[in-house]
């Protein structure tokens, strides 16, 4: 069961990192390596929309995590 928190504490931050850049437009974040070719494709306010999606469905995907394990320990 700890690997399942580990991953889901994984999912979690990491969403709410993803999301945080986008809402607040991190130059730090879009000018990285990893996120250039995204920004380059599809521009700078829809790599914001693109990476916003993504963090809220890591976000989910944490929560499902949750509730699944939860259920599995009953």
């Amino acid at each position: 069961m700890i690997i399942h928190n580990i991953l889901q504490t994984i999912f979690l931050i990491g969403g709410i990192v993803v999301l945080l850049a986008a809402l607040l437009d991190w130059e730090w974040f879009f000018a990285s390596r990893n996120a250039a070719p995204v920004v380059r494709y599809f521009g700078r306010t829809k790599s914001r929309w693109f990476y916003g999606t993504a963090g809220v469905i890591l976000i989910a995907v944490a929560i499902g995590f949750y509730y699944r394990l939860k259920a599995m320990s009953y």
